[in-house]
């Protein structure tokens, strides 16, 4: 099995509605997005897949992101801008652009700091 792994970040602010302390007002992250995908076969290159093309993908789905107050965003008028959920967002965006691929998107990571980050994987 191959993983192949590209990271992207952005600068956002948010506050998480419903939270009793510090992380309840308005604060910003730099935050780093890695998406790992993965597959079994190799291209007549040698390539598992092109990481221009991923690097592509993520910078889409983050572009909309950096530099924003996230929870102004549509994608979290309902929701909190918690890096759970941004994971589950950029999974969801990312599988939708990879649908007819030879590759399955096996994680996306979120980090808020240096030593706090979030792993989504689907069951």
């Amino acid at each position: 099995m191959y993983f192949i792994t590209v990271e992207k970040d952005f600068d956002a602010a948010h506050c998480l509605r419903g939270y009793h302390g510090k992380c309840e007002n308005l604060h910003g992250h730099r935050f780093v997005i890695r998406v790992t995908i993965k597959t079994t076969r190799l291209d007549d290159i040698g390539l598992a897949y092109d990481f221009t093309v991923l690097k592509q993908y993520l910078g889409d789905i983050l572009s909309r992101f950096d530099h924003t107050n996230l929870n102004e965003l549509p994608a979290f008028t309902e929701i909190n801008p918690s890096s759970e959920n941004i994971a589950l967002i950029v999974h969801d965006e990312m599988k939708n652009k990879l649908t007819k691929t030879p590759v399955a998107l096996e994680s996306v990571e979120v980090w808020e700091s240096p030593t706090s980050h979030v792993t989504y994987r689907p069951d």
